[in-house]
């Protein structure tokens, strides 16, 4: 029987019946060791950017991410809603897409109130590697503008509520462009499944396969 595969958590689950993504946040760097044989992603999340040395944390995000299970860099992105300025966001966020070029990895986005600016990079800067904003729940006019850019979706626990922007855009995001995830929060991955499926109006089996399909055609795997 195929898995669910938790495509971004921060809730490392050792005993879960499927498979994640386990993001590694920046300061909690000194687990790596610990959890080195499940698969990863390491970014710097514009939360938790230093300013005066985020040169010093892309070293050590640089430092791992060579690791052959660490699958992605992120999640990393721009956020009009934190005190440090998207001026100042972006050549974090910038230097992390060039490491994700090099290392040939996708990239997680962590992106909020800034998809105009997200998608002018995305034209001036036109990278290479895959890119997947995780827990999308906004318009789905700017689903559209996405998809239109190549850009994979992550879905998470708001398709639970029937009239979010999650469940609107989940109906125009192209098959092959998708994953669900549980983020931060404690819902059991299943449970986004099941709510993804019925909106689609098909099998939670049918859905499996075709993320682990997207899956494969994203890390190559």
């Amino acid at each position: 029987m195929t898995q669910f595969l938790n495509f971004h958590t921060h809730n490392f689950s050792p005993n879960s019946d499927g498979e994640s993504i386990y993001n590694l946040l920046i300061q909690d760097v000194g687990r790596f060791n610990e959890l080195e044989n499940h698969w990863l992603s390491v970014g710097i999340h514009p939360w938790y950017a230093d300013a005066e040395n985020w040169q010093t944390q892309l070293k050590t995000v640089g430092q791992m991410a060579a690791h052959e299970n660490v699958l992605a860099i992120g999640e990393c992105g721009v956020d009009r809603l934190i005190e440090l300025p998207l001026e100042q966001q972006f050549p974090i966020f910038e230097a992390q897409i060039k490491l994700a070029e090099q290392l040939r990895k996708p990239v997680i986005i962590h992106c909020v109130r800034a998809f105009n600016e997200l998608l002018q990079w995305k034209k001036r800067v036109a990278p290479t590697i895959p890119l997947i904003i995780h827990g999308f729940n906004n318009k789905p006019e700017i689903a559209q503008q996405l998809i239109a850019h190549g850009f994979y979706f992550s879905l998470g626990t708001a398709l639970l509520e029937t009239d979010s922007n999650a469940v609107k855009a989940l109906k125009i995001i192209p098959f092959s462009k998708l994953f669900l995830e549980n983020d931060d929060r404690d819902t059991p991955i299943e449970k986004v499944y099941e709510a993804a499926a019925m909106h689609l109006e098909i099998t939670i089996s049918v859905l499996k396969d075709q993320i682990w399909t997207n899956f494969v055609t994203v890390f190559k795997r």
